[in-house]
C-alpha cells in the first residue's frame, strides 16, 4: 500500500510557511536581540541567505527521490548505513524537541490568563507541564485523517495563523514603533560581528521549516514542483521574520518591562516576547495571545506530522522496528510511527518542562539538527550523477550549504554542542546493537570525524571552556577545514556502486 500524493503546490508553500512561523518567530527574534541588538534584523537576512544554500540541496535531492522523510534517506544510498544511521538520529532529536517546545509556547500563551501554569524563574509548573502534554497529543487528530485531510487543515489554519501573524506585527508597528532603538543604545550593532553571527543559530530553528517540504515528498502531486515550492517558503519565511524582527525591536519600551534602556543583554525574557510588547494596547495584546497560542498550536502539528516521516524513513532504513514504516489501511498513514513519536514527544514535554526558558530547548534542537543537514550536501554531490534533474552551481551550492551547516551547529556553542552530539551518539549507539549497523563503518568516518571536530571547536574556540581561539578566529577555523577537509573527504567516502531508487521502488519498500 503506497502513501497516498494528495498535496498541492499551494498545500506545499503553506505548509512550508506556515510550519515554520511559530515559536521561532516570537522567541528567536527576543534572543537574537539579546546577542546582537538592533542587528538581530541583519542576522535574520543572513539566515535567510545562509538556508536558502541548504534549502537548494534538499531541492534538488528531493526532486530526483521524492520519498518521505528522504532527507533521513539519502545518505543511506550515498554512504550506507552507519551513516545513516547517525544522520538519522541528528535528524530525529530535532524532530523530537519541536512539537515539545511548539506545546510548551502555547502553555506560555495561555499562562496570561492561568500564572498557575508557569513558576516564577519561567519554568513550567506541574499543571502547566500536564497542560502542555495534553496540546502535544492534541496534535495526533490533524495527521491520523490521511495526507488530504492534513493539507486541507494545514492550507485553511495556516493562512489564518499568517493573517493574525501579520496583523500582529503591523499593528505592534503602527503603535509602539520607536526608531530610535536602533540607534540611540550602542548603535545598530552593539556586540559586532560576533554578536550578528552568535544570534543565527537562533534563526535557524525558524527557518527549519522548509526542511518539512521534502520530508513529505512522497505524498505529493507534482514532485517537480517540490525545488520551488522550497525556494519560495525560504523567501516567504525570511519576509516575515524580517518583519517580526523590525517590529520587536522598534516596539521595545524598556521601562514597562522593567529594564534600563538599551541593555539588549536583558532581553532574554521569559514570558512571551510580543504579549510583553503588546501589553499597553488592549486589541493589540488580545491578538497576541491569539498569535502565542495558535501559532505555535499549527506549527506543532505540522512538525508532529513531519517527525512522523523521519521515524517512518528509519523504519524502511532498518535501524527501528518494522512497524514504524506500517501504514493504516484507511488512511495511508504510518500510524505506528504517528503513535510512537507522540508519546515520546509526550514524555520530552513533561520531562523538559523544568528547563527555566525556551531558549535553551531551541539551542539544543538546533545544534543537533544542523549536525545532521550537513550530510545532505555531500550526499547530493555522491549522488547528483545517478539522476538527470541537476541545478547549475551544484558543487558551491552544496560546499556553502555544507559550511553554513557546520557554522550554524558551532555557533550553538558549549556546552549546547556536546550535548546534542552526546544524546545523537547514545542514541546511535543503542539503535546500531539492536538493529546491527555496522556495515560501511568506513564510510562513515568522515561524518564521525567532522562531528567530533565540531566538539573539539566548540570547545577550545568562541564562548567554550577554553576559549583557546576567539570567535572570529574559531568561526575562520571551523569554515575552512569543513570545506577544505571534511567536504571533499565525505564525497570521496561515498559508496563506490551508487544506486538511487525509483519511484516504483520507493512505493514497495
Amino acid at each position: 500500500m503506497p502513501l497516498k500524493k494528495e498535496l498541492r503546490f499551494r498545500d506545499l508553500i503553506v505548509l512550508g510557511i506556515a510550519g515554520a512561523v511559530g515559536t521561532g518567530a516570537l522567541f528567536s527574534t527576543a534572543g537574537m536581540a539579546n546577542a546582537a541588538g538592533p542587528a538581530a534584523v541583519l542576522s535574520w537576512v543572513l539566515g535567510g541567505i545562509f538556508y536558502l544554500f541548504i534549502g537548494l540541496t534538499f531541492a534538488e535531492l528531493s526532486s530526483n527521490i521524492p520519498e518521505a522523510g528522504g532527507p533521513t534517506r539519502y545518505s543511506l544510498y550515498s554512504h550506507g548505513r552507519v551513516t545513516n544511521l547517525l544522520n538519522a538520529m541528528a535528524d530525529l532529536v530535532w524532530y523530537l524537541f519541536i512539537p515539545p517546545i511548539e506545546a510548551l509556547a502555547v502553555v506560555e500563551g495561555l499562562s496570561y490568563f492561568l500564572p498557575s501554569l508557569v513558576g516564577p524563574g519561567g519554568s513550567y509548573t506541574l499543571l502547566g507541564a500536564g497542560l502542555g502534554v495534553i496540546f502535544l497529543l492534541l496534535f495526533v487528530p490533524f495527521n491520523y485523517f490521511g495526507v488530504g485531510a492534513f493539507g486541507k487543515s494545514t492550507t485553511t489554519f495556516g493562512i489564518v495563523k499568517l493573517v493574525f501573524y501579520l496583523a500582529l506585527a503591523l499593528g505592534l508597528a503602527g503603535y509602539f514603533f520607536s526608531a530610535k532603538n536602533f540607534f540611540s543604545y550602542g548603535g545598530f550593532s552593539p556586540f559586532g560581528f560576533a554578536g550578528i553571527f552568535s544570534a543565527i543559530p537562533l534563526a535557524m530553528f525558524a527557518f527549519g521549516g522548509i526542511r518539512v517540504i521534502p520530508d513529505y515528498a512522497e505524498e505529493t502531486k507534482d514532485r517537480h514542483k517540490l525545488a520551488s515550492s522550497i525556494v519560495w517558503v525560504v523567501l516567504g519565511q525570511t519576509l516575515i521574520y524580517v518583519l517580526f524582527a523590525v517590529v520587536f525591536v522598534g516596539g521595545i519600551n524598556w521601562s514597562s518591562l522593567g529594564l534600563s534602556a538599551g541593555n539588549w543583554a536583558s532581553l532574554s525574557l521569559p514570558g512571551n516576547p510580543f504579549v510583553d510588547l503588546a501589553k499597553g494596547n488592549g486589541a493589540l495584546l488580545a491578538l497576541a495571545l491569539i498569535v502565542a497560542t495558535i501559532g505555535p498550536f499549527v506549527t506543532g502539528y505540522i512538525y508532529l506530522g513531519a517527525g512522523t516521516r523521519v521515524l517512518f524513513a528509519m523504519g524502511r532504513s532498518a535501524i527501528v522496528s518494522k512497524l514504524m514504516k506500517q501504514l493504516n489501511s484507511t488512511y495511508s498513514i504510518p500510524v505506528w510511527s504517528l503513535v510512537a513519536f507522540a508519546v515520546v514527544g509526550a514524555i520530552i514535554t513533561f520531562l523538559t518542562s523544568p528547563v527555566p526558558t525556551i531558549y535553551g530547548l531551541i539551542s539544543d534542537a538546533v545544534s543537533a539538527g544542523y549536525i545532521g543537514f550537513a550530510v545532505n550536501p555531500v550526499a547530493m554531490m555522491v549522488l547528483r550523477k545517478t539522476y538527470d534533474k541537476k541545478f547549475r552551481g551544484g558543487l558551491p551550492i552544496a560546499l556553502l550549504a555544507f559550511v553554513f551547516s557546520a557554522l550554524i551547529a558551532f555557533w550553538n556553542g558549549w556546552p549546547v554542542v556536546p550535548y546534542s552530539v552526546a544524546i545523537i551518539a547514545a542514541g546511535a549507539l543503542i539503535f546500531g546493537i539492536i538493529y546491527r549497523v555496522g556495515r560501511n563503518f568506513i564510510n562513515s568516518l568522515w561524518y564521525i570525524f567532522y562531528i567530533a571536530f565540531l566538539l573539539v571547536m566548540s570547545y577550545i574556540g568562541g564562548e567554550g571552556a577554553l576559549s583557546i581561539l576567539n570567535f572570529y578566529q574559531s568561526s575562520a577555523v571551523v569554515a575552512v577545514v569543513s570545506a577544505a577537509v571534511f567536504f571533499p573527504w565525505g564525497i570521496l567516502s561515498g559508496l563506490r556502486d551508487v544506486k538511487t531508487p525509483k519511484i516504483e521502488e520507493i512505493e514497495s519498500q
